[in-house]
């Protein structure tokens, strides 16, 4: 097993995670298995129970897992399925720690930091590493670890030094250490900085790390001699400082890697020489270079109560793109702050009130996420009672698909006080309840999590016809309270189809409104499983739908059977660049995993 470790310093937020999936999409490009492993420092024992203004959102797992959002990046970029072992923490480790200690597994020694908790992270390391996550048998070539925070924090202290000592343990060839670091221009005299990256790998060295590459984070290309100069005061080759420059999306960061031959310097610090494969890339470039011509624009609402923070939605955001790219539209987000749609702030702010109505009103389709808490509530109504009588492409997901089911039982079935009981918890007509199995005292790891299946009820739905006439579907949860399943049937007769449900029958998976161009809403989070180039089928219905061209994709479920049973890609020529047809529009195909195609 080879490791890949990508360190931060200088800031927080220069983009380790995005580094250590292009490093990953390098690799693999290589032809080399990759998998991901993300330490968080924090005391937490994984990101369950943290706000999405603390740390974004919580991305969830096959297994359950709720873990940092890097890993969704790990996922989406590499195509893997990811564990909960996989994102480590310091609860996690200590919580093991002392258990070992509590069983007497230490034989009466004195537990201390080091041996026993660097001992731990290694072990952990090793162990998860080992774990196949692309579908084949046996372990990965390459892991590559980030290590959350910067260089330098209290907190990371132990990692740092089990780092250390796991470099030497698997020895010389076997581990490349990345350091990401900011190379800042300051603005009065437009010149790159070298200062900061120096003390960072200087603070680096002084914990016993040696960088073997430096990932340097700025707004332009980094100048020869600041490049030499690096090279000169970091003790690393020139030709191994790669420069990470902005760029119009994230999906350029593989490409800057590949143009700066990272491959070559990681395979030869990992004494894999004989990988003699070039990075086939081509099919990455064209989708990207497609996203970045797009010119057609979508605008779909977001409405939700974190719109202050674009990462609480990180997965919805790049579902809504994967699906936008698909259907050949730039995606515009409007952020819609959930509570802005309400009376109060129009007695409050009446600009405020105004300017998020006109932004939902603009809308070619509205989306509802999922949530938690009271606040913006009635705003969430508001606008599933928009998009549900102007006819407006609508998506719920988890609470949004709640939401959706206490608007339609109030304004059609006329119960004006239809609630779920997380919000009112006396209310006389609950159409959401809490869940029999879930936990009142505990909050971490107590909700219905992970990978559940769906089956569908009814096959003529357009929910099923996206699956690609599917009988079920596999996705991920995370939610404590469900539809009423005593108030089903009243729903049904008004109008309401719940057109896909657990294995029970009782529990509600998916709703629809079948008189509604697109009305549908979703008790599991679909953004969790949407890759580039496979896009979520639901959020493909939605953008769809928005553009005028839904019956198109359902026409037949061929584009979506595609879609589920093999894989989206750009059709391109030998030099990794888009088809464009004649009229100026770029063409996609869809090709399953025998290479046959349906354009669309």
């Amino acid at each position: 097993m080879k490791y890949v470790l990508v360190t931060g310093g200088v800031v927080s937020g220069l983009g380790k995670g995005v580094t250590a999936s292009s490093i990953g999409v390098l690799l693999k490009a290589c032809g080399l298995r990759v998998t991901s492993i993300k330490i968080d420092p924090y005391l937490n024992t994984d990101a369950g129970t943290m706000s999405p203004f603390e740390h974004g959102e919580v991305f969830v797992l096959d297994d359950g897992g709720e873990v940092d959002l890097d890993l969704g990046n790990y996922e989406r970029f590499l195509d893997i399925k990811l564990t909960r072992d996989n994102n480590i923490t310091t609860g996690k480790i200590y919580q093991s720690v002392i258990d070992k200690e509590r069983k007497g597994d230490y034989l009466g020694k004195t537990v201390q930091v080091v041996p026993h908790i660097t001992d731990a992270i290694q072990e952990w390391i090793e162990r998860v590493a080992m774990i196949p996550v692309d579908g084949k048998e046996g372990p990965a070539d390459v892991c590559v670890i980030e290590l959350g925070g910067v260089i330098g924090d209290i907190e990371s202290m132990p990692f740092i030094e089990a780092l250390g000592q796991f470099s030497y343990r698997v020895g010389p060839g076997n581990f490349c250490l990345i350091h990401v670091s900011l190379v800042p221009v300051l603005s009065v005299v437009g010149e790159q900085k070298t200062k900061p990256t120096q003390h960072s790998v200087r603070g680096l060295r002084g914990l016993g790390l040696t960088p073997n590459i430096l990932a340097c984070r700025s707004t332009k290309a980094l100048e020869e001699n600041v490049k030499t100069k690096l090279s000169q005061f970091c003790h690393v080759p020139a030709e191994n400082i790669v420069t990470l420059y902005d760029v119009p999306n994230i999906w350029h960061v593989p490409l800057l890697l590949k143009d700066q031959k990272a491959h070559e310097a990681i395979l030869k610090v990992l004494n894999l020489k004989c990988v003699r494969r070039k990075p086939d890339l081509g099919e990455w470039k064209a989708r990207t270079k497609i996203c970045d011509v797009l010119h057609d624009a979508v605008k779909i609402a977001m409405v939700g109560k974190y719109t202050g923070l674009s990462d609480a939605y990180l997965s919805v955001l790049k579902a809504l793109l994967h699906a936008s790219v698909a259907c050949h539209r730039k995606l515009i987000v409007e952020w819609v702050a959930a509570g802005d749609l309400e009376d109060s702030t129009a007695k409050e702010a009446p600009d405020v009130y105004k300017a998020a109505w006109e932004l939902l009103k603009g809308a070619d389709g509205i989306l509802v996420p999922g949530g938690f808490g009271d606040r913006g509530v009635q705003g969430k109504i508001f606008a599933a009672k928009y998009a549900r009588e102007n006819k407006v492409p609508f998506l719920g997901i988890c609470l949004g698909m709640q939401i959706a089911v206490i608007e339609f039982a109030r304004s059609v079935l006329g119960l004006c006080d239809a609630n779920s009981t997380e919000f009112d918890p006396k209310t006389s007509n609950p159409c959401v309840i809490f869940m029999p199995e879930g936990s009142k005292t505990h909050m971490g790891g107590t909700m219905r999590l992970g990978s559940r299946r769906t089956y569908f009820e009814v096959t003529d739905c357009k929910s099923a016809k996206l699956y690609g006439n599917a009988s079920y579907v596999d996705e991920r949860h995370r939610h404590r309270y469900e539809v009423n399943p005593d108030m089903v049937s009243q729903l049904e007769n008004a109008g309401l189809s719940f057109v896909g449900r657990d294995e029970s029958g009782r529990r509600m998976e998916i709703v629809e409104l079948p008189s509604h161009p697109y009305f549908v809403g979703v008790q599991f989070h679909p953004e969790f499983k949407s890759w580039p180039g496979k896009p979520s089928a639901l959020f493909l219905g939605l953008i769809a739908a928005a553009c005028g061209h839904l019956e198109t994709v359902l026409k037949g479920g061929q584009a979506s059977s595609l879609l589920s049973n093999g894989k989206a890609s750009v059709k391109v020529h030998q030099n990794g660049n888009a088809i464009k047809p004649s009229n100026g529009s770029l063409n996609l195909v869809y090709s399953n995993r025998n290479g046959n195609g349906v354009h669309y």
